[in-house]
């Protein structure tokens, strides 16, 4: 936050310019982070612009100044570096309780389930199913799927 005030130098008039563009964030931080105070004081003069200055420099990270700044996105935002790793603990949790399932459950119970899925975060993309060539079952000796892989032939075909 502070390094967008400094970059717009110009006293004054850098904050004039960085109020047209960013304003409406300010007043929104103003209200929440300032109670009983507004926008509408400095240009009645009841604010300094050093005021303006000194709480713009101080904003938190989460401001909704520092947000549009950041041009973030409200779900980006939502996942802070605490929640990501909460979400990792959770899978790995789901993953553990997964694991002591299949491994002590009775096979018979336990043959269909399915590992869990992570939980969605922004900006990860699912992981693409992928071709897992199975040998011996329902889906036959895979050895066709893997002279496709290979470019050959199947030896019984």
């Amino acid at each position: 936050m502070a390094e967008a005030l400094r970059c717009r130098a110009g006293g004054i008039a850098g904050l004039r310019r960085f109020l047209e563009e960013y304003g409406e964030a300010v007043e929104w931080d103003i209200a929440r982070y300032w109670p009983g105070r507004s926008l509408l004081e400095l240009y009645r003069g009841e604010m300094s612009w050093r005021e303006l200055r000194v709480f713009l420099r101080f904003l938190p990270h989460d401001s909704a100044t520092a947000r549009t700044l950041r041009g973030a996105t409200p779900e980006e935002d939502a996942w802070t570096l605490d929640r990501q790793l909460l979400a990792t603990i959770a899978d790995a949790v789901r993953e553990s309780t997964f694991t002591a399932v299949k491994l002590h459950g009775d096979p018979k119970k336990t043959g269909r389930l399915k590992p869990p899925k992570p939980i969605p975060r922004p900006g990860v993309e699912e992981p693409q199913k992928t071709n897992v060539i199975r040998f011996g079952g329902r889906h036959g000796s895979g050895a066709k799927q893997l002279a496709q892989v290979f470019g050959r032939p199947a030896a019984n075909q």
